[in-house]
């Protein structure tokens, strides 16, 4: 009976490890390297739909080696409940860029920031 309990503790802590809920500056990296090495598969993950739709339409005219570094940096980060906005800055681009993340199913995405859209930077 022990060993039950020990192996499902076991597996338990295992399967809940997996699950590791990224912040909007994590998820922002990942959709800025996704967008310039053009993995769709990821960028899809982690993006909303309606941002995926803008970022893949012109994820070509960007694309970058796969093998290059992005030198990913945070300039800025705000939060105002299930929205956070990301400054950001790559090798990629001499001009920073901004995320808008929205909270999808419990993990942050990037959506589409519309003209209208008055993030705080």
């Amino acid at each position: 009976m022990k060993k039950i309990v020990v192996c499902s503790l076991l597996l338990f802590f295992i399967s809940c490890s997996g699950n590791k809920i990224m912040s909007p500056s994590d998820t922002a990296k990942v959709v800025a390297e996704s967008f310039y090495h053009g993995d769709k598969a990821t960028l899809k993950n982690h993006t909303t739909a309606e941002g995926y739709a803008n970022l893949s339409s012109i994820q070509e005219i960007f694309a970058e080696d796969k093998n290059s570094e992005s030198d990913f940096k945070i300039i800025d980060e705000a939060m105002d409940g299930d929205f956070a906005w990301v400054k950001y800055s790559t090798a990629y681009d001499p001009i920073p860029g901004v995320f808008k993340l929205v909270q999808e199913d419990g993990h942050w995405k990037v959506t589409h920031n519309g003209p209208r859209d008055n993030g705080p930077f």
